[in-house]
């Protein structure tokens, strides 16, 4: 699973159209996630830092429950932009993630554990494990 980085308001209107998941990392305005729906029709997911997620407005959560947007708090721990413009939750991370739930793990069990060992927010992992088909 793929997570594309922003850095910049300008790097918005630059991403691939298909993009679904999206880490800002910088303080957007209403504008710039406005820009991001407008330039990525088929995002389902924002990532936004602990601290810049305080200061999104009432509105623009209203807004983005209305294009069934998911706005998560989390980080992507040591990543480097300048190296690759995706930050990639490893696939161990995600078969871990199966294994649990096969073995009959509780949703919170499974949340909880991931989160702790791989520096995933509890959020993500809820995420992931409502778009992974776990059978």
């Amino acid at each position: 699973m793929r997570i594309r980085v922003v850095s910049s308001r300008e790097e918005i209107f630059t991403l691939n159209p298909n993009e679904r998941i999206v880490h800002m990392a910088f303080r957007p305005s209403n504008k710039d996630i406005f820009g991001l729906i407008e330039t990525c029709p088929k995002i389902e997911l924002i990532q936004l830092p602990k601290s810049y997620i305080r200061t999104v407005s009432k509105s623009i959560e209203i807004f983005l429950q209305m294009q069934r947007v998911q706005l998560l708090e989390g980080d992507v721990w040591g990543h480097r932009k300048d190296i690759d413009e995706y930050y990639n939750i490893p696939f161990s991370v995600i078969e871990k993630i199966k294994e649990m739930k096969t073995e009959g793990k509780s949703t919170e069990e499974i949340e909880k554990t991931v989160s702790r060992k791989n520096k995933l927010n509890s959020e993500m992992v809820a995420y992931i494990l409502g778009k992974e088909n776990f059978s």
